[in-house]
């Protein structure tokens, strides 16, 4: 069953959607204390639906296995409200608090069962968030860290305003926060059940990244053969799938 998500951050709504297993159609019987569940954080000048709709085809892929979860926008991005020129790390991770703790209400949702999983920004953004919300497990693809954004600044310089990329308006401030942010120490702050998935033939987010955060959760951290940064071919896409399912269920 999918339904709409609603709710609100400093006044702002955030909208998205809820995945939960239909028993009758899985064969696998409603736990008597709620689902397992997910909160899936997507990337950088994305949207809940993912490049060629990862994201909603592994909301699917979970429920039909019996893993409840929740995709959503966040604030400035997609459908939900704010501006993109107000989005900053530390906005995102105030987002991703207040969907942790939405989706753990939810009375179809086993509160003890919440689970984390971060793309690529989205990554960075779940592990700065883990000391915090304490998810059941958490998930790693293609996490970013921030020197990929401080490689975009010309010159080294940060823009005096705000710096037009492809179309998106970047904050300054968003660059200003940057140096300061550690999600490296975060991921080592967890101490909870984690794994990172990276593909190996990512160049955006080069596989370096995954294996340093790995290493700071002390944790595995598994290749995508042939995964590009957005996993866009149907053989990585399902083995990421297979990888992620069986994690985020025990494995």
């Amino acid at each position: 069953m999918e339904t709409f998500a609603s709710f609100k951050v400093g006044g702002q709504k955030i909208y998205g959607m809820v995945h939960l297993p239909e028993p009758d159609l899985t064969g696998t019987p409603k736990p008597q204390h709620g689902f397992a569940g997910v909160v899936i954080l997507h990337g950088f000048t994305g949207n809940r639906g993912g490049d060629h709709r990862l994201l909603p085809l592994l909301s699917r892929y979970l429920a039909e296995r019996g893993i409840a979860s929740l995709r959503f926008d966040f604030r400035g991005s997609g459908e939900s409200e704010g501006d993109f020129s107000e989005m900053t790390v530390s906005r995102e991770v105030e987002d991703a608090v207040a969907a942790f703790e939405y989706f753990k209400d939810l009375p179809e949702i086993d509160p003890e069962r919440v689970m984390l999983l971060g793309f690529s920004m989205g990554g960075l953004v779940a592990a700065l968030a883990a000391p915090q919300v304490r998810p059941h497990r958490l998930a790693l693809w293609a996490p970013a860290l921030p020197e990929l954004w401080l490689k975009m600044l010309p010159g080294g310089f940060v823009p005096p305003a705000i710096m037009d990329q492809g179309g998106w308006p970047i904050s300054r401030e968003f660059f200003l926060e940057m140096p300061r942010l550690n999600p490296l120490k975060a991921a080592g702050q967890f101490g909870g059940q984690a794994r990172v998935f990276h593909g190996d033939a990512d160049k955006t987010c080069p596989p370096e990244y995954g294996v340093r955060y790995a290493e700071a959760l002390g944790c595995d951290c598994i290749a995508i053969p042939g995964g590009t940064h957005t996993f866009e071919s149907l053989e990585s896409t399902e083995t990421l799938y297979k990888a992620t399912a069986a994690f985020l269920l025990g494995g």
